[in-house]
């Protein structure tokens, strides 16, 4: 979990800074005086929550919020104040939570009790998939998942991609085999593959991971724990464990992910 603050008056930042340490001492903890610093360090590190001081110089705290939604919609927004006035503005932006001053590890507990937007790991996920560095997949027990065949697991290293978005068969061999035509021989080869793919997730317990339809198919993003997922999110351990490598065994990769990431 990383947790950034920022309070334009030293004495009462380090108060909440102090206050949040008690409350989750196993958090990574970043506290800010100046606004654009944090909303750097959120656009740069990512942020599951943020602790911000409403009465500041400059840019207050409900306007640096609606500066961090845009960078992260799902961030969790918990304001820190003395004027009970701005409460409405606060409200209006969703926030996860307000506390008033002074700061105290029981209201920081309180406020991270009932986030938002919980931060929680998939604990229903079927598998767990990693793209960062080589694509690679594993059971809920943290088992390799393996593929009698390379090339199935490229075509569900595909679906995970396209993060939910439906391919076709075409689609796919467009994809691993860009060079070739696409001929009934391919498509058979791609059928092959698809069937052997779904037999190894059947196998696994995890066929409801691919959602098939006519001529197409899709993975369901909500029962998978993916970190290429979780990093568009800005989930922060996703954009700390990022190392400029994705889905590095395949060559089709490098150029998909440099179009549909940012």
């Amino acid at each position: 979990m990383r947790i950034l603050c920022v309070d334009d008056e030293p004495l009462m930042l380090k108060m909440l800074e102090m206050a949040i340490k008690e409350a989750r001492s196993d958090a990574d903890i970043t506290a800010h005086s100046k606004q654009s610093d944090l909303l750097e360090d959120a656009k740069n590190n990512g942020c599951d929550i943020a602790f911000l001081d409403i009465h500041m110089r400059g840019m207050n705290g409900v306007e640096l919020a609606k500066e961090l939604k845009a960078v992260n919609p799902k961030m969790n927004i918990i304001f820190v104040t003395g004027f009970s006035e701005y409460a409405g503005d606060a409200m209006s932006l969703h926030a996860s939570g307000y506390i008033m001053k002074p700061v105290t590890k029981e209201k920081i507990e309180q406020e991270l009790a009932d986030l938002r937007f919980p931060i929680v790991p998939k604990s229903n996920a079927l598998l767990r998939v990693q793209c960062f560095g080589n694509f690679d997949v594993f059971l809920p027990d943290g088992s390799h998942m393996h593929f009698e065949r390379q090339r199935s697991k490229e075509v569900f290293a595909y679906l995970v991609h396209r993060q939910g978005s439906s391919c076709t068969t075409r689609e796919i061999a467009a994809a691993l085999f860009e060079d070739e035509p696409f001929d009934k021989k391919q498509h058979d080869h791609i059928q092959q593959l698809i069937y052997a793919m779904i037999k190894k997730l059947k196998a696994a317990g995890a066929e409801k991971a691919v959602i098939r339809s006519y001529n197409a198919l899709a993975v369901d993003p909500e029962v998978l724990d993916c970190d290429y997922y979780r990093f568009k999110e800005l989930d922060a351990g996703a954009v700390n464990s990022y190392q400029n490598e994705y889905m590095s065994q395949y060559y089709w990769a490098d150029f998909l992910y440099d179009e549909d990431l940012y």
